[in-house]
Protein backbone atom coordinates (compact mmCIF):
# COMPACT_ATOMS: atom_id res chain seq x y z
CA UNK A 1 0.00 0.00 0.00
CA UNK A 2 1.36 3.43 -0.86
CA UNK A 3 2.07 5.97 1.88
CA UNK A 4 -0.74 8.13 0.48
CA UNK A 5 -3.22 5.26 0.91
CA UNK A 6 -1.94 4.44 4.38
CA UNK A 7 -2.42 8.04 5.41
CA UNK A 8 -5.88 8.24 3.84
CA UNK A 9 -7.16 5.08 5.47
CA UNK A 10 -5.43 5.51 8.81
CA UNK A 11 -7.41 8.74 9.28
CA UNK A 12 -10.81 7.30 8.45
CA UNK A 13 -13.22 7.23 11.35
CA UNK A 14 -13.36 4.13 13.48
CA UNK A 15 -16.01 1.73 12.28
CA UNK A 16 -18.41 0.58 14.95
CA UNK A 17 -21.03 -1.24 12.94
CA UNK A 18 -19.07 -3.89 11.02
CA UNK A 19 -20.86 -6.72 9.28
CA UNK A 20 -19.02 -10.04 9.35
CA UNK A 21 -20.05 -13.01 7.24
CA UNK A 22 -18.19 -16.34 7.53
CA UNK A 23 -18.47 -19.34 5.26
CA UNK A 24 -16.49 -22.58 5.15
CA UNK A 25 -15.92 -24.02 1.67
CA UNK A 26 -14.84 -27.56 0.82
CA UNK A 27 -12.28 -26.19 -1.65
CA UNK A 28 -8.64 -25.33 -1.23
CA UNK A 29 -7.54 -21.78 -0.66
CA UNK A 30 -6.29 -21.31 -4.24
CA UNK A 31 -9.70 -22.23 -5.68
CA UNK A 32 -11.54 -19.79 -3.40
CA UNK A 33 -8.95 -17.06 -4.00
CA UNK A 34 -9.38 -17.40 -7.75
CA UNK A 35 -13.17 -17.22 -7.40
CA UNK A 36 -12.93 -13.90 -5.55
CA UNK A 37 -10.16 -12.33 -7.67
CA UNK A 38 -10.50 -13.60 -11.26
CA UNK A 39 -12.82 -11.47 -13.38
CA UNK A 40 -14.34 -14.35 -15.37
CA UNK A 41 -15.17 -16.20 -12.15
CA UNK A 42 -16.44 -13.11 -10.27
CA UNK A 43 -18.91 -12.43 -13.08
CA UNK A 44 -20.48 -15.85 -12.49
CA UNK A 45 -21.33 -15.39 -8.80
CA UNK A 46 -20.83 -11.72 -7.85
CA UNK A 47 -21.66 -8.96 -10.35
CA UNK A 48 -21.92 -10.05 -13.97
CA UNK A 49 -21.29 -6.52 -15.26
CA UNK A 50 -17.90 -5.87 -13.61
CA UNK A 51 -15.94 -4.50 -16.59
CA UNK A 52 -12.47 -5.33 -15.28
CA UNK A 53 -10.74 -6.49 -12.13
CA UNK A 54 -7.18 -7.02 -10.95
CA UNK A 55 -6.07 -8.05 -7.48
CA UNK A 56 -3.51 -5.24 -7.39
CA UNK A 57 -3.24 -2.33 -4.95
CA UNK A 58 -4.44 0.85 -6.65
CA UNK A 59 -6.60 -0.92 -9.23
CA UNK A 60 -9.95 0.83 -9.75
CA UNK A 61 -13.15 -0.27 -11.43
CA UNK A 62 -16.69 1.07 -11.68
CA UNK A 63 -20.00 -0.44 -12.77
CA UNK A 64 -23.70 0.26 -12.40
CA UNK A 65 -26.17 -1.78 -10.36
CA UNK A 66 -29.87 -1.03 -10.63
CA UNK A 67 -31.87 -1.16 -7.42
CA UNK A 68 -35.55 -0.43 -6.78
CA UNK A 69 -34.88 3.12 -5.55
CA UNK A 70 -32.13 4.18 -7.99
CA UNK A 71 -29.01 3.21 -9.90
CA UNK A 72 -25.85 2.73 -7.86
CA UNK A 73 -22.59 3.29 -9.74
CA UNK A 74 -20.21 1.14 -7.69
CA UNK A 75 -16.66 2.48 -7.46
CA UNK A 76 -14.08 0.08 -6.08
CA UNK A 77 -10.41 0.59 -5.39
CA UNK A 78 -8.13 -2.19 -4.18
CA UNK A 79 -6.24 -0.96 -1.12
CA UNK A 80 -4.57 -4.14 0.16
CA UNK A 81 -3.67 -7.53 -1.30
CA UNK A 82 -1.98 -10.46 0.38
CA UNK A 83 -2.22 -13.22 -2.24
CA UNK A 84 -4.25 -16.24 -1.13
CA UNK A 85 -4.97 -14.56 2.22
CA UNK A 86 -6.67 -11.18 1.93
CA UNK A 87 -8.02 -8.58 -0.48
CA UNK A 88 -9.43 -5.24 0.69
CA UNK A 89 -11.55 -2.81 -1.33
CA UNK A 90 -12.56 0.77 -0.78
CA UNK A 91 -16.23 0.81 -1.82
CA UNK A 92 -18.23 3.92 -2.69
CA UNK A 93 -20.90 5.13 -5.08
CA UNK A 94 -21.00 7.99 -7.56
CA UNK A 95 -22.99 11.01 -6.33
CA UNK A 96 -23.63 9.41 -2.92
CA UNK A 97 -21.69 10.43 0.16
CA UNK A 98 -19.88 7.78 2.16
CA UNK A 99 -17.16 5.21 1.77
CA UNK A 100 -16.83 1.73 3.13
CA UNK A 101 -14.19 -0.95 3.31
CA UNK A 102 -14.83 -4.57 2.32
CA UNK A 103 -12.31 -7.25 3.29
CA UNK A 104 -12.25 -10.81 1.99
CA UNK A 105 -9.96 -12.90 4.23
CA UNK A 106 -9.15 -16.57 3.60
CA UNK A 107 -8.00 -19.07 6.22
CA UNK A 108 -7.07 -22.66 5.44
CA UNK A 109 -8.62 -25.23 7.78
CA UNK A 110 -8.10 -28.98 7.20
CA UNK A 111 -8.11 -28.81 3.37
CA UNK A 112 -11.06 -26.44 3.51
CA UNK A 113 -11.13 -22.67 3.25
CA UNK A 114 -12.89 -20.29 5.60
CA UNK A 115 -13.84 -16.99 4.02
CA UNK A 116 -14.42 -14.11 6.42
CA UNK A 117 -16.03 -11.11 4.77
CA UNK A 118 -16.00 -7.86 6.76
CA UNK A 119 -18.00 -4.84 5.59
CA UNK A 120 -17.04 -1.69 7.49
CA UNK A 121 -18.39 1.83 7.20
CA UNK A 122 -22.05 1.22 6.38
CA UNK A 123 -22.89 4.02 8.81
CA UNK A 124 -21.08 6.47 6.48
CA UNK A 125 -23.74 6.12 3.76
CA UNK A 126 -27.06 8.02 3.65
CA UNK A 127 -29.57 6.05 5.68
CA UNK A 128 -32.59 7.25 3.69
CA UNK A 129 -31.78 4.59 1.08
CA UNK A 130 -33.13 1.17 2.06
CA UNK A 131 -30.13 -0.46 0.33
CA UNK A 132 -27.87 0.98 3.06
CA UNK A 133 -29.89 -0.43 5.95
CA UNK A 134 -27.86 -2.87 8.04
CA UNK A 135 -30.39 -5.67 7.49
CA UNK A 136 -30.28 -5.13 3.71
CA UNK A 137 -26.49 -5.26 3.70
CA UNK A 138 -26.40 -8.45 5.80
CA UNK A 139 -28.97 -10.03 3.51
CA UNK A 140 -26.96 -9.02 0.44
CA UNK A 141 -23.66 -10.39 1.70
CA UNK A 142 -25.30 -13.62 2.87
CA UNK A 143 -26.78 -13.97 -0.61
CA UNK A 144 -23.44 -13.40 -2.35
CA UNK A 145 -21.22 -15.46 -0.01
CA UNK A 146 -23.44 -18.17 1.48
CA UNK A 147 -25.57 -18.76 -1.59
CA UNK A 148 -24.03 -17.53 -4.87
CA UNK A 149 -20.34 -18.17 -4.13
CA UNK A 150 -21.11 -21.45 -2.34
CA UNK A 151 -23.18 -22.69 -5.31
CA UNK A 152 -20.54 -21.51 -7.77
CA UNK A 153 -17.76 -23.38 -5.97
CA UNK A 154 -19.81 -26.59 -5.74
CA UNK A 155 -20.35 -26.67 -9.51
Amino acid sequence: MTNEKLIKYSHMKTYYNSIIIEQLFNQNIRTVWNAITQLDQMKQWFFENIPSFKAEVGFKTAFNVQAPSRDFLHQWEIIEVIPYKKIVYSWKYENISGEGIVTFELIEENNQTKLILTNEGLENFPQQYPEFARESCIEGWNYFIKQRLKEYLIN
